[in-house]
Protein backbone atom coordinates (compact mmCIF):
# COMPACT_ATOMS: atom_id res chain seq x y z
CA UNK A 1 0.00 0.00 0.00
CA UNK A 2 3.02 2.04 0.79
CA UNK A 3 4.49 1.94 -2.66
CA UNK A 4 1.35 2.62 -4.56
CA UNK A 5 0.51 6.17 -2.30
CA UNK A 6 4.13 7.00 -2.99
CA UNK A 7 4.04 6.39 -6.46
CA UNK A 8 0.12 8.15 -7.07
CA UNK A 9 2.02 11.43 -4.61
CA UNK A 10 4.91 11.16 -7.17
CA UNK A 11 3.02 11.09 -10.47
CA UNK A 12 0.57 13.75 -9.05
CA UNK A 13 3.50 15.99 -8.32
CA UNK A 14 5.34 15.31 -11.70
CA UNK A 15 1.84 16.17 -13.56
CA UNK A 16 1.05 19.44 -11.77
CA UNK A 17 5.02 20.40 -12.34
CA UNK A 18 4.46 19.90 -16.01
CA UNK A 19 1.01 22.21 -15.84
CA UNK A 20 2.61 25.44 -14.40
CA UNK A 21 5.22 25.27 -17.01
CA UNK A 22 3.37 27.26 -19.22
CA UNK A 23 1.55 29.67 -16.96
CA UNK A 24 1.68 33.05 -19.30
CA UNK A 25 1.99 34.34 -22.71
CA UNK A 26 5.00 35.07 -25.07
CA UNK A 27 5.88 38.64 -26.18
CA UNK A 28 7.72 38.95 -28.94
CA UNK A 29 10.06 41.54 -29.65
CA UNK A 30 12.32 42.67 -32.59
CA UNK A 31 14.79 45.63 -33.59
CA UNK A 32 15.80 45.89 -36.72
CA UNK A 33 17.38 49.44 -37.38
CA UNK A 34 20.56 49.18 -35.25
CA UNK A 35 23.04 51.36 -36.51
CA UNK A 36 25.97 49.90 -35.71
CA UNK A 37 26.69 46.24 -34.29
CA UNK A 38 29.03 47.45 -31.48
CA UNK A 39 28.03 46.42 -27.87
CA UNK A 40 24.60 44.44 -27.23
CA UNK A 41 21.05 45.66 -27.19
CA UNK A 42 19.15 45.36 -23.31
CA UNK A 43 15.39 44.50 -23.40
CA UNK A 44 13.27 44.86 -19.95
CA UNK A 45 9.36 44.86 -19.59
CA UNK A 46 8.04 46.51 -16.90
CA UNK A 47 4.97 47.48 -14.94
CA UNK A 48 4.30 50.56 -13.79
CA UNK A 49 5.50 50.04 -10.55
CA UNK A 50 8.86 49.24 -12.01
CA UNK A 51 8.82 51.34 -15.08
CA UNK A 52 12.38 53.99 -15.02
CA UNK A 53 12.73 52.75 -11.42
CA UNK A 54 15.54 50.22 -12.19
CA UNK A 55 14.93 46.42 -13.85
CA UNK A 56 12.13 45.29 -14.93
CA UNK A 57 10.43 42.47 -14.19
CA UNK A 58 12.07 40.24 -16.99
CA UNK A 59 15.25 41.61 -18.50
CA UNK A 60 17.58 40.39 -21.58
CA UNK A 61 20.25 41.15 -23.67
CA UNK A 62 21.72 40.31 -27.34
CA UNK A 63 24.87 41.00 -29.46
CA UNK A 64 23.61 42.68 -32.75
CA UNK A 65 24.18 40.86 -35.88
CA UNK A 66 23.39 42.75 -39.13
CA UNK A 67 21.70 45.73 -37.11
CA UNK A 68 19.32 43.51 -35.86
CA UNK A 69 18.14 41.61 -32.41
CA UNK A 70 14.94 39.92 -31.50
CA UNK A 71 14.06 38.66 -27.81
CA UNK A 72 11.03 36.59 -26.27
CA UNK A 73 9.65 37.39 -22.68
CA UNK A 74 8.52 34.27 -21.79
CA UNK A 75 5.76 33.21 -19.48
CA UNK A 76 4.19 36.12 -19.01
CA UNK A 77 0.83 36.84 -16.95
CA UNK A 78 -1.98 38.99 -17.62
CA UNK A 79 -1.23 42.94 -16.63
CA UNK A 80 -0.75 45.75 -18.44
CA UNK A 81 3.28 46.28 -19.45
CA UNK A 82 5.64 48.52 -21.33
CA UNK A 83 9.08 48.01 -23.07
CA UNK A 84 12.22 49.74 -22.92
CA UNK A 85 14.82 48.91 -24.82
CA UNK A 86 18.61 50.23 -24.81
CA UNK A 87 21.84 49.87 -27.60
CA UNK A 88 24.43 49.76 -25.38
CA UNK A 89 26.98 50.40 -27.64
CA UNK A 90 29.73 50.66 -24.85
CA UNK A 91 28.49 47.50 -22.77
CA UNK A 92 28.37 49.34 -19.42
CA UNK A 93 25.01 48.22 -18.60
CA UNK A 94 23.47 51.67 -18.31
CA UNK A 95 22.41 54.50 -21.08
CA UNK A 96 24.56 57.12 -21.15
CA UNK A 97 23.78 60.50 -21.71
CA UNK A 98 25.58 64.33 -23.49
CA UNK A 99 26.37 67.03 -20.58
CA UNK A 100 23.53 68.90 -21.50
CA UNK A 101 21.16 65.37 -20.59
CA UNK A 102 20.24 64.18 -24.24
CA UNK A 103 21.19 60.41 -24.52
CA UNK A 104 24.20 59.42 -25.99
CA UNK A 105 23.16 55.91 -26.84
CA UNK A 106 19.96 55.00 -28.60
CA UNK A 107 16.75 53.34 -27.05
CA UNK A 108 13.42 52.69 -27.90
CA UNK A 109 9.72 51.83 -26.57
CA UNK A 110 6.58 49.97 -27.12
CA UNK A 111 4.41 51.92 -28.69
CA UNK A 112 7.14 53.84 -30.71
CA UNK A 113 6.21 57.10 -29.35
CA UNK A 114 8.28 59.61 -30.39
CA UNK A 115 8.25 62.15 -27.47
CA UNK A 116 10.52 64.76 -26.09
CA UNK A 117 11.70 64.15 -22.94
CA UNK A 118 11.87 61.20 -20.47
CA UNK A 119 10.25 57.99 -21.72
CA UNK A 120 6.36 57.71 -20.74
CA UNK A 121 4.99 54.07 -19.03
CA UNK A 122 1.10 55.71 -20.44
CA UNK A 123 2.58 55.82 -24.00
CA UNK A 124 4.25 52.97 -23.79
CA UNK A 125 1.87 50.58 -22.32
CA UNK A 126 -0.33 47.57 -23.61
CA UNK A 127 -2.18 44.81 -22.02
CA UNK A 128 -1.42 41.05 -22.36
CA UNK A 129 -4.53 39.57 -22.18
CA UNK A 130 -4.56 35.39 -23.08
CA UNK A 131 -2.42 35.51 -25.99
CA UNK A 132 0.69 36.00 -28.04
CA UNK A 133 1.76 39.29 -28.80
CA UNK A 134 4.73 40.82 -31.49
CA UNK A 135 6.21 43.48 -31.17
CA UNK A 136 9.11 45.53 -34.08
CA UNK A 137 10.37 48.48 -31.99
CA UNK A 138 12.21 51.18 -33.43
CA UNK A 139 15.05 53.34 -31.77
Amino acid sequence: MKTVTLTLGLLLICFSGFSQADSGNNIEVSIDNILSNDGKVMVSLHTKDTFMKGPGIQNLESKIENGKVSFTFQNVPEGTYAIMALHDANENQRMDFESNGMPKENYGLSGNANSYGPPNFEAAKFNVAGNNLKFSIRF
